[in-house]
């Protein structure tokens, strides 16, 4: 095999995945950024955040490094994240039920940009071969890197989109312990997406718990929006 070729080929794969991410994340963000500014809190907009820069939003780990170790790991689903926007709640008009639009804006806007992908399928016939193959595949890796952050992001554990939705809707009795599992929320998802997994293959068991949870819901959603669009057969 030349290795030349083999890294020509590598790079030209990681080019279809890496814009994709970078696009969902940053707009993910943005979208926290400005809805909390319509209900009352300029925290990101002051702090520059409310921005479609992407680097006013990539975070080393979980825009690069993590992707791509779910690529190499050969993960049934990636995701990414990027620098979470600073949204201070107690500033929003009505606290508590502004958050979950706050909350909502980030997985909706991957939803609405895994529709626009979706439809600009349409344009690679007016296209050269060779960039109409590599937009294509940006495209398609675009429906599912940002249904699959949607879908993720709706898991309802705080610091998750769908956690901070799960706080706002219950009851205090419910809300209030679910909201102090936040600080260690993150730990929670790295056990969950390498730790667990990786006794399970130890084990000769399949403990990939996310992928339960995440996979039939991205799968459908997927469906949803090729349908919508006119992309499915």
């Amino acid at each position: 095999m030349n290795p030349v070729g083999g890294i020509a080929a590598m790079l030209y794969q990681a080019s279809t995945w890496v814009l994709p991410v970078v696009f969902a994340v940053t707009f993910h963000e943005a979208a926290h950024g400005f809805i909390a500014r319509r209900f009352g809190d300029d925290t990101a907009w002051r702090a520059g955040r409310v921005t479609f820069n992407p680097f006013k939003h990539i975070d080393r780990f979980g825009t690069i490094i993590l992707p791509a170790l779910l690529i190499l790991m050969r993960s049934p689903f990636l995701f990414g994240y990027a620098k979470p926007v600073p949204v201070n709640f107690g500033r929003l008009n009505h606290p508590r039920r502004d958050m979950v639009w706050v909350a909502l804006a980030g997985p909706g806007t991957n939803v609405l940009l895994a529709i626009v992908s979706s439809l600009l399928l349409y344009t690679l016939d007016f296209l050269p071969p060779a960039t109409a193959t590599w937009l294509g595949r940006n495209l398609a890796n675009s429906i599912v890197i940002n249904i699959a952050l949607c879908v993720f992001n709706m898991l309802p554990l705080p610091p998750l989109d769908g956690g901070r939705v799960a706080v706002g809707l219950l009851p205090d009795m419910l809300a209030f312990p679910l909201a102090r599992v936040e600080r260690y929320g993150m730990l929670i998802l790295l056990l969950f997406l390498f730790v667990i997994p990786y006794v399970g293959a130890q084990t000769g068991r399949n403990l990939n718990i996310l992928s339960w949870l995440i996979g039939a819901p991205t799968e459908a959603l997927i469906h949803l929006v090729l349908a919508i669009t006119g992309q499915s057969e």
